[in-house]
Order: structure tokens, then sequence, then C-alpha cells
């Protein structure tokens, strides 16, 4: 009998478009040499002081994680802008965004480096910032901006590891559910091991009706109270990673840093075929060794290490599978494997 289709999901065929990232998400030159942290900056905070441009458009996602800084002074700018998302094949959904990519952009920073962080807000309503690897008082630095206006405020990466930003107005549950998330990395002073580095942020959708002539969907508040997504995503888009598999190198390390974002479903998260060498659950502490599944929980990250022992198409999923089936699913292609995916 022939092998059915990955979990039987959906294929998708990525629809983003191919511009790069926008440079003011990294305000490192990855020529330079790493610069000791300034001692001032141009206000604890400040409102009003930045530009605010047209909304930017999506690039495509990759799940490769951005190469280590060479700076340690980083110069960070967000824009928060409402745009039109695609989270599966003619599903198109009204979100709100960071520089218009769901997830945003994914901030790789080393420890002890210092952050300036500007938030403009583009969108029509009130947004806010929210770093997990920052420690900052959030009545100084996490508070609401207005449209039109601008915030800015510093901080410096203490602790290493993985984890989330969003936007924390209130409702928060309803600006995650639109978004509004991302990834930071911190990498310890002294980096990590050479491997193979990927992102995956684990989030979920909650869909009205196809309204307007259009057919958008937006989020049905009701769905998000009762936790019943109707696409559970990695990296903003359901089986993306499927019809598209990540190649990687077998036999070599691998690492993964996975981000849930949620912002009600948990990630058990597992890759079929592999065992993990080393799981760190979110920051700094002991890892956890030889492990087939961990939970990430919402607003949580780990880094999992790895490797695959021979060539072959490797599922990964949240083992929780009612959620793999509404998306939460991809493949690692490694090596030159004849076929295609199946399990």
């Amino acid at each position: 009998m022939r092998a059915r289709p990955l979990f039987l999901l959906p294929i998708l065929l990525a629809a983003c478009g191919k511009a790069a990232p926008p440079a003011s998400t990294d305000g490192g030159d990855a020529s330079a040499a790493r610069a000791a942290a300034p001692t001032t900056s141009p206000t604890a905070i400040s409102h009003g002081e930045a530009a605010i441009g047209p909304a930017l458009t999506s690039p495509d996602r990759a799940a490769d994680a951005p190469p280590p800084p060479t700076a340690s002074y980083r110069q960070i700018r967000f824009v928060a802008a409402h745009v039109r998302h695609e989270v599966a094949p003619g599903v198109v959904y009204e979100a709100w965004t960071f520089d218009s990519m769901v997830p945003g952009p994914v901030i790789r920073l080393s420890v002890g480096d210092t952050v300036d962080f500007t938030l403009v807000n583009g969108g029509p309503i009130p947004h806010s910032m929210d770093f997990h690897a920052a420690e900052i008082a959030p009545d100084r630095a996490y508070r609401n901006v207005m449209p039109g206006d601008s915030i800015q405020f510093r901080f410096v990466a203490r602790v290493p590891g993985a984890f989330m930003y969003h936007c924390g107005t209130a409702p928060v549950a309803s600006h995650i559910a639109n978004g509004m998330y991302g990834a930071l990395i911190v990498d310890p002073r002294a980096g990590r091991a050479p491997a193979q580095e990927y992102v995956l942020v684990q989030s979920e959708f909650y869909l009205s009706p196809p309204a307007g002539p259009d057919s958008t969907r937006s989020m049905d508040w009701s769905k998000v109270l009762d936790a019943f997504p109707d696409y559970v995503v990695f990296n903003g888009v359901a089986s993306r990673y499927s019809t598209n598999p990540i190649p990687v190198v077998p036999r070599k390390p691998i690492r993964m840093f996975v981000v849930n974002a949620g912002p009600n479903r948990i990630s058990s998260f597992h890759v079929v075929g592999a065992i993990f060498d080393r799981v760190l659950a979110d920051g700094f502490g002991r890892p956890f060794e030889g492990m087939q599944t961990w939970n990430v929980p919402v607003g949580g990250g780990a880094v999992f290490e790895f490797a695959l022992r021979e060539d072959g198409f490797y599922p990964f999923v949240t083992h929780a599978f009612a959620d793999a089936t509404k998306g939460a699913v991809g493949v690692l292609k490694a090596g030159e494997p004849a076929g295609t995916p199946g399990h």
C-alpha cells in the first residue's frame, strides 16, 4: 500500500514574497568586530522620535536561525502594522504584526549585549512590546504606544536561552492570537558549539467566517477564550515545512530553537525518528539528556540538540496530534532520500 501524505495535512504553496527582511531589524554590521556596549542611551524612554513610514511587505519565511551577532550594541526598530497574512492556501487573515511578519523577525543576541529598541505604531489601535529576555520595569518600558506614536527603551540581555517577545497590550490574548509575537535567542557569552540551526515559533489562529469581497478572516474571540483554534502552526503558516521540507545534513549536529507563542496550546515538541541528545529549557540550567519529547509551555522556549542518524524524511510535530493535524507539523529532509515524505 502506498504511503499516505504526511498526516493527511493540506499541501501548502508558499505565498509570501521574496523580499529580504528589513535592514532596520538588525542594527549590527556582520563584518564588524564586537564593540563594547555604550554607557548611555539617547533617553531611558522616549516617544515620537521615530518617523512612521508605509506598511512593510511580508518576506518569505525560512526556518534558518540568524548567525550569532558580532556587535554587542544593537539598535532594533519594529513597525507595528496590520496586514493580510495567508495562514493556509486560500485562507487570508487580517493580522496584526511586527514588521508585517507572522511571527515577527527573529532577534539574536549574546549575553551582555545592549539593545536600544524602538517600536513605531503604524496600526490603527494601541500596541506595545514585551521582551521575555529583558529584565526591565514593565510600567516603564512595556507601555501602550498610540497610533502614529513611537517608544524607545534599552535593556541588557543577561540570561541565555530561547525567549518569546509579544505585544503586551490588553487583552493580551487578542494581540498574540492576531500575530504579534516572535522569537529572541540569547547565546552564552562564549557562544554555542557549531550546528545546523533553525528557529520554530508555534502559535494558533482562531478564525471567524470569511467576510467581505475578498473573503478575509479575522479573530473569533469566543474561540480564543475556549482554546479552540482552527490552525496550530510553525512560523505562521500551516504545514509550511511539510510542503517544503527543511534540508539538513545527516549525522551532523542540529540545534532547534523552539518558542511557543500560544496563546493557549502547549507544544509537545517531537522529531519522529530522533532522540534529543540535549534539551535546554528556557534559559540557563543543566540540560536534560536523552529526551524523546519535551513540553514547551505557552510563553516559553527550549533549545533542542540532536542528530539524524541516516538519510531520510523526519517529521517534526507537536505530539498533541489534534494540533499537529491542524498544521503544527513539518519535515526535516536529511541527505538525499528517495521518494517523498510519508508517515
